[in-house]
């Protein structure tokens, strides 16, 4: 499942970006799960990880690429599309690892190349995954989809959003098979 969020000051235009995104979906059949903001900051206090942001510049408080900005700091790898009636900030936007920036009005046709270039980069990023034996049965986990990863009485537990595996191993094995979004809290166990 994608998760996206759009934040949009503008109420109508934030219902049809949404029924937009909808139709997308629908048409790749991929199921999808959307958060709806009408300011930044209540996108950054949902303590939500998104894997696709479709956000407006000009919104109360801080703007969007102040947003952005805070949550590439927390280092988000969430991928961003930013829609706006203003032109000046399109070479803000892609310092901040924007995916498309799109100017209001928007086409569904316009929206639906620039979801389809999200998809694609998150194919890219966000394909890795993690095999886990145990005895006969083997999983395979994405990488993206795992929340922690613990040791207790010498078992490794990887929670995901669905699940939580368990099996023999150390926090050092795992550390190898995992990327850098993890390095730092398993460096400070070890």
């Amino acid at each position: 499942m994608i998760t996206v969020a759009i934040c949009d000051d503008e109420p109508y235009f934030l219902v049809h970006l949404r029924k937009s995104v909808e139709h997308y979906f629908f048409i790749q059949k991929q199921e999808i799960q959307i958060f709806e903001f009408d300011n930044g900051e209540s996108l950054l206090s949902s303590g939500q990880n998104f894997d696709m942001i479709l956000m407006d510049l000009k919104l109360p408080g801080k703007n969007g690429l102040e947003i952005i900005q805070q949550l590439r700091r927390e280092k988000c790898r969430c991928q961003v599309i930013f829609i706006t009636s203003y032109q000046e900030y399109a070479l803000q936007a892609f310092q901040v690892d924007a995916v498309h920036y799109l100017l209001k009005p928007i086409t569904d046709e316009n929206l639906y190349q620039a979801l389809d270039r999200t998809i694609e980069r998150m194919g890219k990023t966000d394909s890795k995954t993690l095999t886990i034996t145990k005895g006969a049965c083997t999983e395979i986990v994405f990488i993206k989809d795992i929340l922690y990863c613990e040791v207790m009485d010498h078992r490794l537990y990887i929670h995901t959003k669905d699940t939580t595996y368990n099996y023999l191993g150390t926090l050092d094995e795992l550390h190898k098979k995992l990327d850098s979004r993890f390095f730092g809290a398993i460096k400070a166990i070890l």
